[in-house]
C-alpha cells in the first residue's frame, strides 16, 4: 500500500502537465516587475496614455470613455480623496458596490493606491446582505451605484462605515447624455432617493482633484504581502466568506495568466468586451487587470440580459477578445443578430461553471474559433488552470495548471489518489489566498500542509488535464452511490427540447437521497416521462431522475451560475415536489 501511495504522489510531482504546455509558454514562473498592483497600474497608465482604456456601453448604444491618462488622474483623485479628506489609514477597508461602469476602474485604483483594501460588494445585494458583509469586513466607507440608494438606511444600521458615496451609471458621460439618461431612469423609477446621507463620486472627485493641487497622488508606501482585497465567496454552496488576497496573490496570477495568454494578446490592440460582472473575481482578474495591463481598450456592459443588452456594444466596437460563462455563450448563440454578423473574437475564455460541450461546439461554429475553459476559484486570484489558447484544448476539461502551479487529487484523509480516480482537487501555489476574514477555523480546515482544499471532486489524466466532476457538497447519496449532479445535467441538457437543467438530491425515507431535475423548457411538449426515459438511455439507473420540476426560470448568481443551494433549500424543506 504505502509503495502505492509512493507512486501516485511521485504521478503528481512529476506535473506531467508541462509535457502539454505549448511551445511558445514558459513552464517556469515570470514575475512582473512591479512589487504592488499600485506600481503596475502607475507603469501601465503612463505607457498607455493616450489610449482608451475604458469605455461604458449601454444597451441603448450610448457610451463614454476614460483614457489611461484619465484613469491615472481620477484614480489619483480619489485616492486623496480618500486618504486625506477623509482620514482613511492603509489597511482600512473600502465597499464597493457597482455593476460594470467607468467610476468601478476608477474607484478601485483610487482604493489601492491611498493602502486600502477593496471589499467587492455584489450590487444587487439585498439591504440584509449589505449589511452582513459590512458588518464581517468592518468597512470604513461604501460607494455604492445610486440605484440602489434606497437600500442604504437599513444596510448600514450597526456598521462600522462612516462615509457613504453614490456613483452614477452616468458618471463619466458627457452633461446632455447624462442628462438624457437620468431623465430616463427616473421615468423608470428606477433612481430612489437616497435613505442616508451620501456625498457624490463626482463630487468626491472634484474634492481630490483641487487637494493634489495638479501634483500627482503619492501612493501609500506598501508591501508585496499587504492586503490588496477581501473577495467574498459566491455563496452558492454556503454563507460567502472573505477570501483575503494580497497584492502578491493578484500579481502572481496574472503574470500566470500573461504567460498562457500573452502569446495572442496584441499590446495595446485588443478590444476586450466585458459583459461578466467586474466585482466578481473572474471578471476583476482576466477582463479588467489582464487587458489593462496589456493597453487593451474594455467595452463595460453594466447588465448582459437580455443578451440583445450587449448588440449595440458588439455592433459598435471591433471585440477581439471576450469571457463568458456557460449560459452567457449559449444565449449568445441563440441570437440571431449574432450568429448572421458574429464578431472576430479569436479568444473566449470560459469559468465560472462548466462548460457544456454542445456549447462550445455551437460557439465554434458560430464565431470560428475555440472556447478556451479554465477554472479558478475566489481563493487562488482565481485562475488554477486553463485550456491554453496556444495548446492542445481538450473539450470537457478545465485544461491544465497554470506555471508555478502544484494540483494534487486527493481522498478525504489528504492522500493522493490515483490518476484518473475521483477525488478532491487541491492546489498549492503563489495565486492562493492568506486564509478567510476572521475565519480561522474555516481557514485551517481549507488549507492544509500547505495545500489548499477546493471543495470540487475531480479526476487528473495521464497529461495532466483536469475534468472537474462536482462539488462535494452537491454530491447526492442514492442508496450508497454517489451521483454527481453534474454528470446527470450534461446528458439533459444534450436533450433538443431542454434550455436549462440543474440537478439536486431530495432527501428520502431511509435516509439518503433520490435525484431531481429542475429543467427550462424549449418547448411545451417536452413531458416528464419522455425526459426521464430519454435519461434512462443514457445513465445507469440510480443516476436516473426520479422527478421533473419544469421551471420557467432557475435561480442564478449574476454571473450565471445556477443556484443549486437554491434548489436544495427548497428539496429539503419538501418544496416543489
Amino acid at each position: 500500500m504505502a509503495e502505492r501511495e509512493q507512486e501516485t504522489v511521485a504521478f503528481y510531482d512529476a506535473r506531467p502537465w508541462l509535457a502539454q504546455y505549448a511551445a511558445d509558454v514558459p513552464t517556469e514562473l515570470e514575475p512582473l516587475p512591479d512589487r504592488t498592483l499600485v506600481e503596475l497600474i502607475r507603469r501601465i497608465n503612463a505607457r498607455y496614455a493616450d489610449h482608451t482604456a475604458f469605455t461604458i456601453c449601454l444597451e441603448n448604444g450610448l457610451h463614454a470613455s476614460l483614457s489611461y491618462a484619465d484613469t491615472e488622474r481620477q484614480s489619483d483623485a480619489f485616492a486623496a480623496y480618500l486618504s486625506q479628506h477623509l482620514g482613511l489609514q492603509p489597511g482600512d477597508r473600502v465597499a464597493v458596490q457597482m455593476p460594470n461602469c467607468l467610476a468601478y476602474p476608477v474607484a478601485v485604483f483610487g482604493v489601492l493606491k491611498a493602502g486600502l483594501v477593496l471589499v467587492n460588494f455584489n450590487p444587487l445585494y439585498t439591504a440584509r446582505e449589505i449589511n452582513l458583509q459590512l458588518r464581517d469586513c468592518g468597512a470604513r466607507a461604501l460607494l455604492l451605484i445610486d440605484l440602489f440608494g434606497d437600500k442604504l438606511a437599513d444596510g448600514l444600521r450597526d456598521t462600522a462605515v462612516e462615509h457613504v458615496l453614490l456613483a452614477g451609471i452616468t458618471d463619466g458621460f458627457p452633461w446632455w447624455k447624462k442628462t438624457l439618461i437620468r431623465a430616463v431612469l427616473k421615468l423608470k423609477g428606477r433612481l430612489p432617493a437616497p435613505t442616508a446621507p451620501a456625498e457624490t463620486f463626482q463630487a468626491a472627485l472634484e474634492r481630490g482633484t483641487r487637494l493634489l493641487a495638479g501634483k500627482a497622488y503619492t501612493a501609500a508606501t506598501l508591501n508585496r504581502e499587504d492586503l490588496a482585497l477581501l473577495q467574498y465567496t459566491g455563496g452558492t454552496t454556503g454563507v460567502a466568506k472573505g477570501a483575503m488576497l494580497t497584492h502578491a496573490n493578484l500579481l502572481a496570477n496574472l503574470a500566470q495568466t500573461q504567460q498562457i495568454a500573452g502569446p495572442v494578446i496584441r499590446p495595446g490592440e485588443e478590444t476586450v468586451l466585458t459583459a461578466l460582472p467586474l466585482y466578481h473575481i473572474f471578471a476583476f482578474t482576466f477582463n479588467m487587470m489582464t487587458f489593462f495591463m496589456n493597453g487593451g481598450h474594455n467595452v463595460l456592459c453594466p447588465s448582459p440580459r437580455p443578451p440583445s443588452n450587449l448588440r449595440k456594444a458588439f455592433e459598435t466596437f471591433p471585440v477581439s477578445k471576450f469571457s463568458g460563462v456557460n449560459t452567457l455563450f449559449y444565449a449568445l448563440c441563440q441570437e440571431p443578430w449574432f450568429r448572421d454578423n458574429p464578431p472576430p473574437i479569436d479568444l473566449a475564455i470560459a469559468g465560472g461553471t462548466a462548460l457544456h460541450a454542445s456549447v462550445a461546439e455551437e460557439w465554434k461554429k458560430v464565431v470560428g474559433s475555440s472556447i478556451c475553459e479554465g477554472y479558478g476559484l475566489s481563493e487562488t486570484s482565481p485562475v488554477v488552470t486553463v485550456n491554453q489558447p496556444t495548446g492542445r484544448i481538450v473539450p470537457g476539461s478545465i485544461g491544465i495548471p497554470l506555471p508555478a502551479t502544484d494540483v494534487r487529487i486527493v481522498d478525504d484523509q489528504g492522500n493522493a489518489v490515483p490518476e484518473g480516480e475521483h477525488g478532491e482537487l487541491a492546489v498549492r501555489g503563489p495565486q492562493v489566498f492568506e486564509g478567510y476574514w476572521n475565519r480561522p477555523d474555516e481557514t485551517a480546515q481549507a488549507l492544509r500542509d500547505g495545500w489548499f482544499l477546493t471543495g470540487d471532486v475531480a479526476t487528473m489524466d495521464a497529461d495532466g488535464f483536469i475534468r472537474i466532476v462536482d462539488r462535494k457538497k452537491d454530491m447526492i447519496d442514492v442508496s450508497g452511490f454517489n451521483v454527481y449532479p453534474n454528470e446527470v445535467e450534461e446528458v439533459l441538457n444534450a436533450h433538443p427540447d431542454v434550455s436549462e437543467a440543474a440537478v439536486v438530491g431530495v432527501p428520502v425515507d431511509n435516509g439518503g437521497e433520490s435525484v431531481r431535475a429542475y429543467i427550462v423548457r424549449r418547448s411545451e411538449s417536452l413531458t416528464d416521462a419522455a425526459l426521464i426515459e430519454y435519461a434512462r438511455e443514457q445513465l445507469t439507473a440510480y443516476k436516473v431522475p426520479r422527478e421533473i420540476i419544469f421551471r420557467d426560470e432557475l435561480p442564478k448568481t449574476p454571473v450565471g451560475k445556477i443556484l443549486r443551494k437554491n434548489l436544495r433549500q427548497e428539496a429539503d424543506t419538501g418544496e416543489g415536489g
